[in-house]
């Protein structure tokens, strides 16, 4: 028989399948269903309407409500402003700035946080000065001292009675824009010697701060113009020093090194700054020239403040002088505690010191704050908001290591007296960081039993689980070792309050993401195990109908974390059970059951090579890749497939089945056939080549060694022929959801169908000389039935309008009843299936091919 061209035939699967189906008749239900998806027209018309108007018609009776969110923000942006504001302040250039001690918090952090947070839309107003040439410095030589400063106090004068102007509706940018005006005039007339407008523009600038229409922006404007008082006194500062003798003396070594032309000038300056009439620039300039007086006196600093507190007292507005009180701690602040330490009931004072300053000056000056604190007067500001407020402080920064344990004993003997609940749980959940931070799980056990206690009366806990919840925080930042975590009593009835089902689910999901951050190694500890386990629950069964999308697969990629770290080694029964007890508890969540069938698909991998029974050892690789591509684990399917195919070789010719022994190829050829209807769906390798597994199995089946006079070989060629066919087909029979198999992979592609159409002519080849064989050995019976199931298979997906191919069938159709061995009854029932599908359209090379068939029966 000469050699033909392979051509599958094509398939429409669908149509098919119609038209061998029943048909289907409709039934009406009426217009309504209550499934029936609503649809609303809204037919508003807007034409015509004028500026100011608010009527509207509407084919429905209800209206379109306002978007609230763009109500409130009326058109601009919160995050573009908040975005500008920073801006605005990285982009201010950074100066050092003078520091009491090394653990006190710099200006220079401070006044960026301040100018990004407090920002505004209304509009601003400015005064600027618009001052006359009287400023300019004078001739050299024109004058006598005197003259010089009766000059320089008109000045003065004539800033404050002359010319200014007032600029209205700045906005933020502009009122930025012209303070920066002010601060480079100031340097440029420092720098061209006009030191009378340095100290007018500074004086003009001072005057802003008693401004307090617009509020929320104060803080911003203090800082500015707070910038420009410090940019004008180190230029004070910076000049005397530069007069006096060398070597330049240090600042605060006293007045002995230095010179008298250095002390005039100082003196010089102080007495302009007295001659100032208004209070509150006269005020500012002198802070911002406080550390001059270390020119003057040794203790000059320590002497001015006093007086420059009681002139504080002066300001009538408490807004202006909270801020300038604040400017003045600025420039000293040790002095500030020893007054505190000596006043009376200042526990209101001290407490605001907390706030305000520093964490690292406070810790380490903890113990004194204790003693302060314990000194405190308890009906005028409560002991427990102070040690609340002392221990924020201790939580950013580290006590001396030998204080630590003094420390949390004094403050939790004044927290577990507290008996309002509410102001309890406040004050001991900022406590519960220090005693992670620094002590061991005894020591947090113990504060979590003390919360219990307190919390638990009249289900207390109800009202306090924000609090609760940051102790959890707290706990799990600073302990990571999961078996010291559960081994402590207390945590887990700690656990037991949080009765609230979103904020139970909140907390385990914490719990559950330190967990998988630093759990590094796998695990088996029964401990950690049995309540994660019970954590992992809490998680999955809060998922209801309601449940959306997102929170689904974080809550299962936590899941699936917790199972990934779980190993029981060689203990295969044992990590089985897991996966058992796992698949039983989180059925609820798809991704976390696909993370178990990875973890059984790799049980299964391991475990099958065990198995004695090599039929068991096949069914289950084959029935393991099957379970892997239903859940869309495409390497594992891969592995599994592969090792079937690399099983074959290793099948006996006979197997003892119940006791007897019995031919395997009757088995191994279900097996064959079963395997070849998986791979229609299952993807080629990216690395593997076109057909891979295909032509892996053919070329074992080839490499097999069969029974003698045994035709399985060619049989699973036949077989293999349906497969490839329907492997061609733009649309496959059938797929896996979720899995692209090869349809999608090539998309019809012609080289792809070519090396399809190649293989099938190979396969053909084999069976054709197999048949040649049979007829010179007069197997005339098995010849028949070989012809026959090949004729069969090109006439179901064949392309018989190919002439060559359609002849092949004819042949083997005559082939098969040559001798009489095939079964008349199937014969007929064929030939008339072949008519009656010729008489179907665009089918005359079936109408020819049938008249060319012969029934020949045994004589």
């Amino acid at each position: 028989m000469a050699a033909v061209q392979w051509h599958s035939r094509v398939r429409r699967y669908v149509a098919e399948k119609q038209s061998c189906g029943l048909e289907v008749a409709s039934v009406e239900f009426g217009d309504y269903h209550p499934l029936k998806s609503i649809t609303v027209t809204d037919s508003k018309s807007r034409r015509g309407a004028r500026k100011g108007s608010t009527s509207s018609s509407s084919s429905s009776s209800s209206s379109v409500a306002m978007d609230p969110l763009s109500c409130m923000m009326d058109g601009t942006d919160p995050l573009s402003m908040f975005a500008a504001a920073s801006d605005l302040a990285n982009g201010k250039r950074k100066e050092k700035e003078d520091e009491v001690a090394v653990d006190f918090e710099p200006w220079s952090s401070k006044r960026g946080e301040i100018l990004a947070r407090f920002t505004t839309t209304e509009k601003l107003s400015i005064n600027l000065f618009m001052g006359s040439d009287k400023g300019k410095a004078p001739c050299p030589g024109s004058s006598a001292v005197s003259e010089k400063v009766r000059t320089r106090l008109e000045e003065l004068d004539d800033l404050e009675e002359g010319s200014q102007r007032e600029l209205l509706n700045l906005s933020q940018q502009d009122y930025v824009n012209r303070i920066e005006e002010l601060n480079q005039s100031l340097k440029e007339a420092w720098a061209s010697d006009q030191k009378v407008k340095a100290l007018k523009i500074v004086i003009q600038c001072s005057k802003l701060l008693s401004d307090t229409d617009v509020i929320q922006f104060y803080p911003s404007k203090f800082v500015l113009i707070t910038d420009i008082l410090d940019t004008f006194g180190r230029l004070v500062y910076e000049r005397i020093w530069s007069m006096c003798s060398d070597p330049h003396p240090l600042p605060g070594t006293g007045s002995d090194e230095v010179n008298d032309t250095a002390k005039e000038t100082c003196l010089n300056w102080f007495f302009k700054i007295a001659s100032i009439r208004e209070l509150i620039p006269r005020l500012y300039v002198e802070i911002a020239l406080l550390k001059c007086n270390c020119f003057l006196t040794k203790c000059g600093i320590q002497k001015t403040l006093p007086r420059l507190t009681a002139m504080i007292r002066g300001i009538g507005d408490p807004l202006v002088a909270v801020y300038a009180r604040a400017y003045l701690c600025r420039s000293l602040l040790t002095e500030m505690m020893e007054r505190c330490k000596n006043l009376g009931n200042n526990a209101l004072l001290l407490n605001s010191v907390m706030w305000a300053f520093r964490a690292e000056f406070i810790a380490t000056r903890a113990t004194d704050f204790i003693g302060m604190i314990k000194d405190c007067d308890e009906a005028g500001f409560p002991k427990h908001l102070l040690f609340g407020s002392l221990g924020r402080s201790l939580a950013c920064a580290d006590p001396p290591e030998a204080e630590r344990l003094p420390i949390l004993n004094e403050a939790w003997k004044v927290i577990t007296k507290v008996r309002s609940s509410q102001d309890y749980i406040n004050c001991a959940e900022i406590w519960v960081e220090f005693t992670c931070r620094h002590f061991t799980k005894r020591e947090v056990n113990t504060v979590l039993s003390d919360i219990i206690k307190h919390m638990t009366p009249d289900r207390a806990f109800e009202e306090a689980y924000p609090q609760l919840q940051s102790v959890i925080r707290k706990i799990l930042t600073y302990f990571h070792d999961f078996s010291v975590l559960f081994s402590m009593e207390r945590f887990l009835p700690f656990m037991d309050m949080f009765q609230k089902d979103s904020v139970r689910v909140e907390v385990c999901r914490s719990i559950m993401e330190v967990f998988i951050k630093h759990q590094h190694e796998p695990t088996r500890d029964p401990v950690i195990l049995n309540a994660l386990l019970h954590v992992c629950k809490t998680m999955h069964d809060s998922v209801n109908a309601l449940t959306l999308d997102d929170d689904k697969r974080s809550l299962a990629l936590l899941i699936n974390g917790f199972i990934r770290m779980v190993s029981f080694g060689r203990d295969f029964e044992q990590q089985l059970s897991f996966c058992v007890e796992a698949r039983a508890t989180f059925c609820n969540l798809e991704p976390v059951l696909v993370q178990l069938i990875h973890a059984c698909a790799a049980y299964s991998f391991i475990t099958i090579p065990s198995l004695t029974s090599i039929f068991s050892r096949l069914n289950l690789y084959l029935l393991s890749g099957q379970v892997a591509l239903a859940n869309q684990c495409l390497s594992q399917a891969d592995a599994f497939l592969k090792a079937a195919v690399s099983l074959l070789p290793e099948v006996p010719r006979s197997v003892s089945i119940e006791g007897k022994m019995r031919s395997s190829e009757g088995f191994l050829l279900d097996f064959i056939n079963n395997f070849l209807s998986t791979l229609l769906v299952v993807p080629d390798h990216p690395e593997a080549g076109v057909l891979y597994l295909v032509r892996g199995l053919l070329n074992m089946v080839q490499d097999y060694t069969w029974e003698d006079n045994s035709d399985a070989k060619v049989q699973v060629y036949v077989s293999a022929l349906p497969l490839l066919a329907a492997m061609s087909q733009e649309t496959y029979l059938y797929c896996i959801p979720k899995v692209d198999s090869n349809e999608t992979l090539y998309g019809g592609d012609p080289k792809f169908v070519a090396e399809i159409n190649k293989l099938c002519e190979t396969l053909i080849g084999q069976v054709l000389d197999h048949l040649k064989i049979l007829g010179r050995d007069e197997s005339v019976r098995r010849q028949s039935s070989l012809a026959f199931s090949l004729f069969g298979c090109l006439l179901a997906h064949g392309d018989l309008r190919n002439n060559k191919l359609n002849q092949l069938a004819v042949n083997l159709w005559n082939l098969s009843h040559k001798h009489g061995y095939c079964d008349t009854q199937t014969s007929v029932r064929t030939l008339e299936f072949i008519k009656h599908l010729a008489q179907q359209p665009n089918m005359l090379h079936i109408s020819d091919m049938v008249q060319r068939l012969i029934l020949q029966s045994r004589t």
